[in-house]
């Protein structure tokens, strides 16, 4: 049986751990929206690095009226245009901007699977597509995609940004990977990430043309290797073939550039 130290022992204990809770709830709770803002803000620097738009010297401020210069749309994956409100309404989306559409590849209402045609291995594809539209007097400049597949530890993030003839490769960008740093990590290395732009997304034939091969490129439409990443090469090649290609947003860019989507 306690006695009355024993309880008092564990009385304050718990008291002292019942605090601590509420004070890291509490402090949880305070900083979400600073966390939020700050994944916004990185979402946002991400695209305009992809665009070309980023300067490490830029402000958050600057980040932010610079990408507001960008359209958020949303493309239905299947007709590649855009998705109508009935669409979104009917999707329960009230809110492009905050759509998050790896969130809704996890809901099988909002997406499909990919069982038996998934390069880029990542099992569901949400959908409806975020991107992110460019334009000057109303005529294209840029759109940036957003895209992801599997490497050799987990799945890699980014986007790739195409020109006004929604083909020249502007540039590419991985915001998120688990790749083993100095191999297959290099997939940030600013080295490696300019082999991008001027790049042709499609071939004359008008097949994903793109190609990042393992060793050193041998024409204009390949990209040099990652050295020592095998895998994490064929990987960020299946995923990029994969989401230009007919599964991805094939049919949405041979849509803009008609000026149809």
């Amino acid at each position: 049986m306690l006695n009355k130290e024993s309880v008092r022992t564990l009385t304050v204990a718990f008291v002292l751990c019942l605090v601590c809770s509420i004070l890291v709830a509490g402090v949880a709770v305070g900083l979400k929206p600073i966390q939020d803002k700050n994944k916004v803000l990185d979402r946002n620097k991400n695209v305009l690095e992809a665009a070309g738009l980023y300067q490490p010297s830029m402000s958050a401020s600057e980040v932010t009226s610079t990408f507001e210069s960008f359209q958020v749309k949303l493309v239905d994956l299947a007709t590649g245009k855009y998705a109508t409100e009935q669409q979104l309404s009917e999707a329960g989306i009230t809110d492009v901007n905050s759509y998050d559409q790896y969130a809704a590849a996890k809901i099988p209402a909002q997406s499909i699977s990919l069982a038996g045609n998934d390069p880029a291995k990542i099992q569901r594809q949400a959908k409806f597509a975020k991107v992110y539209v460019l334009e000057k007097n109303g005529k294209l400049e840029q759109v940036i995609l957003p895209i992801n597949g599997y490497g050799l530890w987990g799945i890699l993030y980014g986007f790739i940004a195409l020109g006004s003839d929604a083909d020249t490769i502007k540039g590419l960008t991985f915001y998120s990977q688990k790749e083993t740093p100095g191999l297959g990590g290099e997939v940030e290395n600013p080295k490696w990430k300019a082999q991008w732009p001027g790049k042709k997304a499609y071939a004359a034939d008008g097949k994903v043309g793109v190609e990042v091969v393992k060793g050193k490129a041998q024409n204009d439409e390949q990209i040099d290797g990652l050295s020592g990443a095998t895998l994490t090469t064929r990987g960020v090649n299946n995923l990029v073939q994969f989401w230009l290609g007919d599964r991805g947003f094939e049919s949405f860019l041979k849509n803009l550039k008609k000026g149809e989507a």
